[in-house]
């Protein structure tokens, strides 16, 4: 209840627009055949079916994965032309702009640039988006959106609470953020059957999870030499994460008991928060024991999935359920099929080493954002706000998610869609049904209680995996990452993450008796990229959303 109310102070306080038309949690759709005329002072029309528009073009961006299955194309399949048959009516076509997601960041700063990014432009960080509408590069999208009769499948899908992530200080909506449908993050995972193999318990703590897998190093019970310990999310990737806040950093942090502290150091732990610098103590402890890979920061996707599959892994943090998730390929599948024995499960988050109190990371509410150069005209940008309404239906969102009912699904006694044959559907549409579904990360789904359930039933055999991932990655006192963005952080962001990159490098593969030393000097470092200018900022934020 605290968190609620401190997120209508901080909306107040935010919200310099006219009240939202309210969101009421009714999703039925606004389509073609509504008749419904929407009116705002602005004159645009944007929720689905209430405008005719005259042959529109818009361009929207597409994640590409590399998974198109044979006989398709990320551009040319049946999904694509679903989306077309359906926004035809209105008069929009819709063509796809293919950007490879390992690249998407780098893509989008020399496609904004360049001036040729698409009118629907994707990024999962808030501030880059923010920086360009700061810049004058990007649409204020409020004048499309807040008025009455305007997006009004939006509104109701996605909610005030998400749709207000997009909007600055000043009330600008700078972007549409999808819904989450639910905001759980990562697991730990663990080799069950070793566990069992060498008689050891489920750790609780990190001083047990290291000798845990100081054992499945050291006696390992497959007789191998070659074992990867464990593996900290983030850090195997030295380009991206390596500074933020996960469930294993959060086993170590002095602030997590503190919601405004909390709120403060969202993004910058490693700065604010002094358990960072011993959870990172931690991971140096690991690599000087030969616990962890030590070219760990050169680690691909690839070599990281195959380490897991072919048994080399015994430890790891990393997304929600990613041991059995079909569109990984299911690694504890594969895992089993080289190794019949082998188990690899999620456990609970480790307790904090400062009060005992069990923390998990989650995500905001929020997923990605979509937003519109100033390329664009404005009847375009009025278009591709009525694609993102037309999204937030049952037949738009829902559709290219769950497929069709009889085809790909059938609904339960709750009205919930479950999977009639997993196989077919992970060939036919779930290669790219989160990727085409802009308004919801995870799905279009009406309760967290529903996602669990119907994910669960798409992995037929690892149910109950699927379930317990779920539960565990929630467990005892949840933190999410905070989505406010300070003046300064879209001006230092990228300055500070290079510090990030080059420090924890340094900090975590240092001996021993350098560590505060690098660490230190990894202090001086972010201070001298302008880290105390945030901290300020968002001190004097947070103080104003407390009251004090």
């Amino acid at each position: 209840m605290k968190r609620k109310r401190i997120m209508a102070l901080w909306m107040a306080s935010l919200m310099a627009v006219g009240a939202l038309a309210g969101c009421g949690g009714n999703s039925d759709d606004k389509n073609a055949e509504s008749g419904n005329s929407g009116s705002s002072e602005s004159g645009y029309q944007t929720t689905y079916g209430d405008k005719q528009f005259d042959d529109v073009t818009i361009t929207v961006e597409l994640f590409d994965r590399s998974n198109a299955p044979e006989g398709s194309t990320l551009t040319d399949n049946k999904w694509v032309e679903y989306v077309n048959e359906q926004m035809n009516k209105v008069g929009i076509t819709v063509e796809f702009v293919a950007v490879p997601r390992s690249d998407e960041v780098t893509k989008m700063q020399t496609m904004m640039s360049s001036g040729t990014a698409p009118d629907l432009t994707l990024t999962y960080t808030y501030s880059h988006a923010e920086d360009y509408y700061n810049q004058g590069g990007i649409w204020d999208l409020s004048e499309f959106v807040d008025g009455e009769g305007q997006a009004e499948n939006i509104k109701a899908y996605i909610g005030d609470d998400v749709l207000n992530i997009g909007r600055n200080s000043d009330g600008n909506l700078y972007g549409i953020v999808a819904r989450r449908a639910t905001t759980a993050e990562t697991n730990l995972f663990i080799r069950k059957d070793w566990l069992d193999d060498l008689n050891l318990e489920v750790p609780t703590t990190p001083d047990e999870l290291y000798d845990v897998i100081s054992q499945f190093v050291n006696n390992n019970p497959d007789g191998r030499s070659d074992v990867i310990g464990a593996s900290f999310w983030g850090l195997n990737d030295a380009a991206n994460n390596v500074c933020y806040r996960n469930s294993m950093s959060l086993a170590f942090s002095q602030l997590a008991g503190d919601e405004k502290e909390m709120n403060i150091a969202s993004g910058f732990d490693y700065y604010y928060d002094p358990g960072y610098r011993e959870y990172v103590r931690y991971v140096n402890k690991f690599y000087n024991a030969g616990l962890l890979d030590t070219e760990y920061y050169t680690m691909t996707t690839d070599t990281y999935n195959s380490d897991i599959v072919n048994g080399a892994m015994g430890f790891f943090e990393s997304n929600v359920s990613y041991n059995v998730d079909i569109l990984r390929g299911n690694l504890l599948k594969t895992l089993q099929e080289n190794d019949p024995e082998a188990d690899l499960v999620s456990i609970p988050s480790l307790k904090n080493v400062n009060d005992g109190v069990q923390y998990s990371a989650n995500y905001n509410a929020g997923g990605l954002i979509a937003f519109c150069p100033k390329t664009a005209d404005a009847e375009t940008v009025e278009a591709c706000m009525t694609y993102l309404d037309w999204m937030c239906t049952q037949d738009g969102g829902f559709v290219l998610y769950h497929g069709f009912e009889g085809e790909h699904y059938n609904l339960d006694e709750s009205g919930v869609p479950i999977v009639i044959d997993a196989n077919y559907n992970a060939t036919d549409k779930d290669w790219i049904r989160t990727d085409l579904f802009l308004t919801g990360n995870q799905g279009y789904f009406e309760t967290v209680e529903d996602f669990n359930a119907c994910t669960a039933a798409e992995n037929p055999g690892y149910e109950q995996y699927v379930l317990d991932n779920y539960q565990n990655a929630m467990v005892g006192t949840c933190i999410q990452t905070d989505t406010y963005t300070s003046p300064s952080t879209p001006d230092l962001k990228t300055d500070l993450g290079l510090v990030c990159t080059d420090w924890m490098v340094k900090c975590v593969t240092c001996p021993e008796d350098e560590f505060d030393d690098n660490y230190d000097a990894f202090m001086k470092a972010a201070e001298d990229a302008g880290i105390k200018t945030i901290i300020e900022e968002r001190t004097e934020h947070y103080n104003e959303v407390y009251g004090e």
